[in-house]
């Protein structure tokens, strides 16, 4: 598992929204917004699942998702890729319920899905673009 730096775990904490890539067991893209995606306890990448349909099928046939990092304030950029699991019970997805419902009480959080980094590499156009982040 890579690890995220504080860097790039500050830049997330600075962005609301972010485009979350998924696959079929076939290949065939997908990307929605998601905005409940934060670093979890165990230092996994949490993502609360309110409302996602084809994004759950993909990840259940096809665990591989990538994300990106930016916002306008940001120096660098990231793209961010692991493995995902989808949790719907535990001590961690009760968590994540209570983080969903201190933003909206009517929020369904249906899931957790948790995401082991494997992967980050730099999106910032430069030289450095597409290079791994150690």
């Amino acid at each position: 598992m890579a690890n995220l730096s504080p860097e790039i775990i500050a830049e997330m904490k600075k962005q609301g929204v972010f485009a979350l890539a998924t696959a079929t067991k076939d290949g065939i893209p997908n990307v929605v917004p998601v905005g409940m995606l934060f670093v979890g306890d165990d230092g996994k990448v949490w993502l609360v699942d309110n409302f996602l349909k084809k994004t759950l099928k993909n990840i259940q046939e096809n665990p591989r998702v990538s994300f990106y990092v930016w916002n306008p304030e940001a120096k660098e950029s990231f793209q961010v890729k692991g493995t995902a699991t989808v949790c719907n019970s535990g001590a961690d997805y009760e968590k994540a319920v209570a983080f969903a419902h201190s933003k909206k009480e009517t929020l369904p959080a249906k899931n957790l899905i948790k995401i082991d980094v494997t992967e980050v590499y730099y999106t910032t156009p430069g030289s450095h673009a597409g290079d791994l982040v150690s």
